[in-house]
């Protein structure tokens, strides 16, 4: 039971840490002191989520079924495309922290909203949780201890993110690191829907 537990940390601490649309928005979230928490909470209930459906079959199913793949695909071609866009263009704004300042903060059901968004529309959520790391635990001997430990690796990952940002603000909080967070942020969304559309 531990080695299974062990495997499901690793592989999907492994994993997780990769730059992506998850990451970047909670990492842009927390520097701005912006319901970071619970960006953090829902990507780590929709990851454990996903992962428990890829352990106990759900892989199978998106592999036998090309529609929800293609689905998953344009999906996520389109909001990335269009998140890229939005972070370009706050990149190329000089006075990106004064206007930031000015406006009212957002909503907390508009940032949830956006967070099911970079994590539902985003493929390669799906890709990582559900087929790799699902994959890989539906061959454990303990299942549910493998769960357990990608449950553990989302918890330790995102929560750590988050705070750790959000503690760096005031070192950060500068109009040229905004700026080019934004232009990272956009060039990675970028780079993403851009395999997509190219290797689906």
């Amino acid at each position: 039971m531990l080695h299974s537990y062990g495997n499901g940390l690793v592989i999907a601490l492994g994993l997780i840490m990769a730059i992506g649309a998850q990451n970047a928005f909670v990492l842009s979230q927390a520097l701005r002191r912006e319901h970071h928490l619970w960006v953090a909470g829902v990507c780590v209930f929709f990851d454990v989520l996903l992962v428990a459906c890829g352990v106990y079959g759900l892989a199978q199913l998106l592999i036998s079924s090309p529609v929800l793949l293609l689905i998953a695909r344009w999906g996520g071609v389109l909001f990335l495309s269009c998140y890229g866009a939005l972070a370009l263009r706050r990149a190329f704004r000089k006075n990106t922290l004064e206007v930031a300042a000015i406006r009212p903060a957002q909503s907390l059901q508009a940032v949830v909203m956006t967070t099911l968004a970079v994590t539902l529309l985003n493929p390669h959520v799906y890709l990582d949780t559900v087929l790799l790391i699902g994959s890989l635990g539906a061959q454990q001997d303990y299942p549910g201890a493998y769960v357990l430990g990608a449950a553990s690796s989302s918890v330790l990952w995102f929560f750590s993110l988050a705070l750790g940002a959000a503690k760096l603000a005031p070192w950060l909080a500068r109009p040229i690191t905004w700026r080019v967070i934004d232009f990272l942020v956009a060039l990675m969304m970028f780079s993403v829907a851009l395999q997509l559309l190219l290797n689906g």
